[in-house]
């Protein structure tokens, strides 16, 4: 479905079922050269017990019209804006890699809007090497492919009846950079997470519980990486639970299981 936001359409994916702002909703968030498809399992899962779900393409993102966000800052108002359109008073934010930091600092802003936080694939600082913010900017399609290599564990998820994440990875990658000719949303995304510095006054400012779920094999956002905002987060006194997965980056495509299980409970909670 759509909603207007700052007089532009944005897209929400709802799981194949009616939005129905008294039910309680999860809003998921993607990452960096992402779109709504990567919560494909989870966020259906979800829209199929009692939950609405809003699995979004950010602003100038794929199916949603509007410019990128250029910061983390930004997108995380967008995030208020988006439940104020929706007609939310509160809501579960979930968001993987850079949708990771626009979920902590929407969280932060909103403070008891948000009943639960899900980081997943998160870090902090999310530095980005020089190398790579160069290939995002003149060599996008080599940058996708590092990105790729770097952020899966396995060429298919187990179970996965013969998916190659890897190829698909790239194809999600070539068809959201299509999508926006004004803006490299490769580029502006990375750039966006190399220049946050907000994270741990963030963290510290929450009021939901907070739930990190990190893979064991990430070599994009490690898992000692978070382990400031976890300790940010245990410091300003709020429940927090670490999930570890044996996968990469990718937690939702190589494990959806495990990563579905481990939302599913956290909100349950």
């Amino acid at each position: 479905m759509f909603f207007e936001v700052n007089n532009a359409k944005i897209y929400a994916y709802t799981g194949g079922k009616a939005f129905d702002a008294a039910k309680p909703t999860a809003i998921f968030i993607h990452g960096v050269l992402c779109d709504h498809s990567v919560w494909a399992l989870q966020s259906r899962y979800m829209a199929n017990h009692g939950w609405n779900v809003l699995a979004l393409d950010l602003p100038g993102h794929c199916k949603s019209g509007g410019a990128a966000s250029q910061t983390v800052e930004e997108a995380a108002a967008f995030i208020g804006q988006l439940m104020n359109a929706a007609g939310l008073d509160k809501a579960a934010l979930i968001g993987h890699s850079w949708g990771s930091l626009i979920a902590m600092e929407a969280a932060a802003q909103l403070k008891e809007r948000i009943s639960h936080l899900v980081l997943a694939g998160t870090a902090f600082p999310m530095k980005v090497s020089p190398a790579l913010l160069d290939s995002a900017l003149n060599t996008p399609e080599k940058a996708i492919a590092m990105v790729n290599t770097f952020s899966r564990a396995t060429l298919a998820p187990p179970n996965g009846a013969g998916s190659w994440v890897f190829g698909a990875g790239m194809a999600l990658g070539r068809r959201v950079l299509a999508s926006n000719a004004e803006t490299n949303l490769l580029h502006t995304g990375f750039s966006a997470c190399d220049r946050y510095a907000g994270g741990e006054a963030a963290m510290a400012q929450i009021s939901a519980p907070a739930l990190f779920v990190l893979g064991e094999q990430d070599q994009m956002t490690p898992p000692k990486a978070a382990k400031g905002l976890i300790e940010a987060a245990k410091a300003a006194g709020k429940p927090v639970k670490v999930q570890l997965i044996a996968n990469g980056h990718n937690q939702m495509t190589e494990s959806p299981d495990a990563t579905l299980f481990a939302i599913r409970d956290f909100l349950a909670a």
